[in-house]
């Protein structure tokens, strides 16, 4: 077996072998698996874990792995068709989510991904600002609602601006900050202007809730204005969706003079600004103000999140709201989840109180900018006919396709060929007008892997 066989290769391959085993026969050790099938002893306890979830091998540690008993006769499989009548023909499709969640396959290139590698990641802070939270005695109490104080005090602060601890409610993340307001702010049907392209997670957000996306194209400097008022006009919409700060896909920031533009035409229209802020903490340059802090009137609402520069597990985010939405909001919150748990909360606050909490900041932004510099080497030499930008923060590079290639095509030939990279067009909430390429450099382990992987797609590319 190759090197970058999978796990599931090597499932499927052992799957039949225990198959042909009686009852409580012992396979063979993980030592003979790894030099008879050439791969590490990672993959084979990843694919010995396969089947024991599928309750065909028992491992006992100390002894091995072993032939679970049969099962018996199958059954009659049971009918569900009823559900079909009672369900009706309102479906959720997670595939825009749960494709950004997939662990790429071993061996791969990783060149896409919306979380820090784990060697980036605050791990040894986490575990320390955990243990201390729990062992608080009142941490698994319930919380003071809305969040615990301290914590919606240092989004306030962070945020700037006129805002103040009572307009900050603290939720489950930055994708339940996002059901939460749209839920809040608009009913089934409505239609909510998105930037296009924009973050595929919102669509699928949208599109569960029943919501109509309208499209408004981006630039080089972030939403356009003109269209954006064409597009309040025709569509009748009362909410934008915007990502300001480092753009997910394009890396983008909205220039200053935008920033006036886009609050001038959202009051023109009477309508809301959802400012979603996931990436403020990852500026290789120093981000702007939030759109919030030039808001007077109460029409941004801005979610703030510490995911991206922590961990994925790290589910805590802020919405901060002022006036009557902030009240529709927290009620929104309170009968969709109650609260975030009280451990989390008070973890993150130990972490970014703790002294070392603006140094990881600071490592993870020379990272971000040593590994943005590494890949546009990478494609300079390799895809020049690539045409990609610059960003000044985030995770993502947005790179132009020649004309005629299929952007989705491409990137499911890359896969196979080994490097994981994110076709454009589920990102787009209407046709894509060209064919594009999101690459990222915040996923990948090391600037090697991202040279790697470009070389690799270069020769998928031209193939």
């Amino acid at each position: 077996m190759k090197h970058d066989s999978s796990v599931a290769a090597l499932a499927g391959i052992l799957r039949a072998d225990v198959r042909r085993m009686s009852p409580g026969e012992r396979l063979p050790s993980s030592r003979a698996l790894v030099e008879r099938h050439r791969v590490s002893p990672v993959t084979v306890s990843r694919a010995l874990g396969v089947l024991a979830a599928e309750g065909l091998v028992v491992t006992r540690p100390g002894s091995g792995a072993f032939a679970a008993e049969r099962a018996g006769a199958a059954r009659e499989p049971a009918d569900f068709g009823w559900q079909a009548v009672t369900l009706g023909d309102r479906s959720v499709d997670p595939s825009e989510v749960s494709w950004l969640l997939t662990p790429a396959p071993e061996g791969v290139a990783v060149l896409s991904g919306g979380y820090l590698h784990p060697v980036l990641q605050p791990a040894r802070a986490l575990a320390t600002a955990a243990a201390r939270a729990a062992r608080r005695p009142d941490a698994w109490e319930m919380p003071q609602l809305g969040g615990m104080p301290g914590l919606r005090a240092w989004f306030a602060r962070t945020v700037g601006g006129a805002v103040s601890p009572a307009d900050v409610v603290i939720t489950s993340g930055g994708q339940q900050s996002l059901t939460t307001v749209l839920r809040a702010l608009l009913p089934p049907g409505a239609p909510v202007l998105v930037e296009s392209p924009t973050y595929s997670g919102l669509l699928a957000v949208a599109r569960a809730s029943r919501l109509h996306p309208v499209p408004v194209p981006v630039d080089a400097d972030g939403v356009r204005p003109d269209l954006l008022a064409e597009a309040f006009a025709m569509s009748g919409a009362r909410v934008l969706y915007t990502q300001p700060t480092f753009h997910n896909p394009t890396g983008t920031v909205l220039s200053p003079e935008r920033r006036e533009q886009v609050l001038d035409v959202a009051r023109a229209a009477g309508a809301f600004v959802v400012e979603d802020d996931f990436a403020r903490h990852l500026g290789v340059d120093a981000p702007p103000p939030p759109l919030i802090a030039q808001d007077a009137e109460g029409r941004v609402v801005h979610i703030a999140s510490l995911t991206k520069a922590t961990a994925p597990s790290l589910r805590v985010a802020a919405v901060i709201a002022r006036g009557p939405v902030a009240e529709r909001i927290r009620a929104t919150q309170l009968v969709e989840e109650f609260f975030p748990a009280r451990p989390l909360q008070e973890t993150l606050l130990e972490l970014v109180s703790s002294p070392g909490w603006p140094r990881h900041l600071r490592a993870v932004r020379d990272a971000l900018r040593s590994r943005r510099d590494a890949l546009l080497a990478a494609l300079a030499r390799d895809l020049p006919e690539l045409r990609v930008n610059r960003p000044a923060g985030g995770f993502h590079l947005w790179a132009r396709l020649p004309d005629g290639v299929d952007d989705t095509a491409l990137a499911e030939a890359a896969l196979r060929a080994g490097v994981l990279v994110s076709a454009g067009r589920p990102f787009f909430p209407a046709e894509a007008p060209a064919p594009h390429l999101r690459i990222s450099y915040g996923r990948a382990a090391s600037e090697p892997e991202l040279a790697e992987g470009v070389r690799r797609l270069a020769a998928v590319l031209r193939s």
